[in-house]
């Protein structure tokens, strides 16, 4: 008799138990957005030019300086790469030139687009997001477009010293300036997503780092103003010291977030800007100095006139596409890209990158 009111007792707590659990649940936790199976799927990139199209030419209109917007957006952008459905919309929010506080929430009212935190939160309501891909950071504190200047100033200069010297000492103060800046960024995103009835486990979001555009391998008829005009110590510093450790911050960043992270760090490796045909520029992945010379004729357009220097191009893209599609199908929390045996980027699993790098 008591036994049977011991098991009574258990199934009425049990009961009880489960009931909360549903209440709860269905009242307190955020769910997924209503009616999911109706909206249509979506997987979108926010951030700046590696993800925007930089590079890929062909800019969609509105981006391409009209009202002083230079999104530069292109087909040839990483999320037009991707193997997806056909029933799977494709939104590129990216901006060329997007600093973190831009993806963020709150950013200067000045910018022709304004936050692309607040325009996901719009598109969460009316798609059934996925994935969020974000690209942001090089244009805070870094300033790698100022670094890449900075170090061509120095071979017009011939300084024996080149940019690293001093890029050593502040480069690292500089990415952990950086680091809460586009920590903030990717709180916004999940707040946006948040927002929208979202739970974090609804959709996967995603963090990369930057491929160097140039490297050590450039060609030595190259090296100058008519393609990579850097001196060889500071290709080596940015290639093998500066980007990588962009990369280390930004997957601190990510871990923080709690979002997945895909290490771009060493993507471009034997296809940067000028390590291929001098004539064609074939092999390469990274757009030349590049002088857009009809801009230089138009005193509002000049600014930009080399905006596209030191981007992937269309194949760069392409090869990032592919890097990104293949991890965004599987389910590791950080990969690195790496060529396979015929040269295409994959998706390598973090650990047995490392064994490579390591062997």
């Amino acid at each position: 008799m008591r036994a049977h009111k011991s098991k009574s007792l258990i199934l009425l707590l049990v009961g009880s138990v489960l009931a909360l659990g549903m209440l709860i649940s269905d009242q307190y936790l955020p769910g997924l957005p209503l009616q999911p199976k109706q909206l249509p799927a979506a997987v979108v990139t926010v951030g700046d030019s590696t993800l925007s199209g930089e590079g890929g030419g062909n800019y969609e209109a509105g981006t391409n300086g009209e009202r002083d917007n230079w999104c530069h957006r292109s087909p040839a952008a990483p999320v037009n790469q991707l193997q997806l459905p056909a029933t799977v919309t494709r939104i590129n929010l990216a901006c060329s030139g997007a600093t973190a506080e831009l993806v963020g929430a709150d950013p200067e009212p000045d910018h022709a687009e304004g936050s692309q935190a607040q325009r996901l939160a719009e598109l969460a309501q009316r798609y059934r997001i996925t994935d969020v891909i974000v690209e942001v950071g090089a244009n805070d504190d870094p300033g790698f477009t100022d670094v890449v200047n900075q170090c061509v100033e120095a071979w017009v200069r011939q300084s024996m010293d080149g940019c690293a010297a001093q890029l050593r000492t502040v480069w690292p103060q500089r990415l952990e300036r950086m680091k809460p800046k586009v920590l903030d960024a990717l709180h916004d995103i999940r707040a946006a997503m948040d927002g929208a009835g979202y739970t974090p486990s609804s959709y996967s979001l995603i963090v990369q780092s930057y491929a160097s555009p140039v490297g050590p391998g450039v060609k030595p008829e190259l090296q100058d103003l008519s393609g990579c005009p850097f001196v060889t110590g500071d290709l080596e510093w940015i290639r093998n010291t500066g980007v990588p450790e962009l990369s280390d911050a930004l997957r601190d960043v990510a871990r923080q977030a709690n979002a997945r992270f895909l290490d771009l760090s060493r993507a471009g490796e034997g296809h940067e800007a000028c390590t291929g045909n001098p004539r064609t520029a074939e092999g390469e992945w990274f757009t030349r100095l590049t002088v857009d010379w009809a801009s230089l004729k138009d005193e509002r357009r000049a600014p930009h006139a080399m905006q596209e220097s030191f981007h992937a191009n269309a194949t760069g893209h392409a090869q990032l596409g592919r890097c990104l599609g293949e991890f965004m199908a599987t389910q590791d929390a950080q990969a690195v890209c790496l060529p396979d045996e015929r040269g295409n980027l994959r998706a390598v699993p973090e650990h047995i990158a490392a064994l490579r790098a390591h062997p």
